[in-house]
């Protein structure tokens, strides 16, 4: 029974994971060009010193919003054809605790997302490593982790948001998701977020629940 649930999870989810995947590596790919290019032409000393003295974020840009839309897409993959379809009542009938079902739809999800993430950010680090000091990227790792964790709970609040049966509830989620997530996103300095990040994990983890209040509405046939 689980494994077709998972495998169900699986056909969903798996063109959009590998698309978003490669989309993650390409801009990546496009920072290391960059920093490869001023290195060249600058001298690796001067970009060090740009960006530990000058605030130089040689990562930041578009990166900043890239595992924000992983994380909505595979959310929006993975849940949209449960209401669409109408699937989800389906898998309310099937002889297994309803909120099981849920939670193991949305720890397969999490963990297509973690894969998905642990190949950007390894990518991110390894070639931080490759072309520049090792305080330089202790920082970066550092300022780059809320990125990430807004990516978990926009796929967490996805779920939520989309599950929601009654309407003024969804657009009540969607609000708080907005607030929510733009705390991840806040302008910081290099290294800025090294005090909160435990913080930010603990709540990110506390969104993961958050599903089992519109699955309850929706099991009663609320609307």
């Amino acid at each position: 029974m689980w494994k077709s649930v998972i495998y169900k999870e699986w056909l969903k989810i798996k063109w959009f994971q590998i698309a978003l995947t490669v989309l993650g590596l390409l801009i990546v790919g496009k920072i290391f060009l960059k920093v490869q290019h001023d290195i060249l032409f600058n001298e690796a000393h001067n970009v060090w010193y740009f960006i530990l003295f000058q605030g130089y974020a040689y990562y930041g840009g578009i990166l900043k919003f890239i595992p924000l839309i992983i994380g909505i897409g595979i959310g929006i993959a993975q849940f949209v054809p449960e209401i669409m379809s109408k699937r989800i009542k389906l898998t309310f009938h099937l002889p297994i605790n309803e909120n099981k079902a849920l939670f193991m739809m949305l720890s397969f999800g999490f963990l297509c997302l973690l894969l998905t993430y642990a190949i950007m950010y390894g990518s991110f680090i390894g070639l931080s490593h490759h072309f520049l000091a090792g305080e330089i990227v202790e920082k970066a790792n550092v300022s780059i982790i809320p990125w990430f964790l807004a990516g978990f709970s926009a796929y967490f609040f996805v779920a939520l948001i989309v599950l929601e049966p009654i309407m003024k509830y969804r657009l009540f989620y969607l609000i708080v998701t907005c607030f929510f997530i733009i705390i991840f996103l806040e302008h910081q300095v290099p290294g800025g977020f090294k005090p909160i990040n435990w913080k930010l994990t603990v709540l990110t983890l506390m969104t993961s629940v958050s599903l089992l209040f519109s699955a309850y509405r929706f099991r009663k046939g609320e609307m």
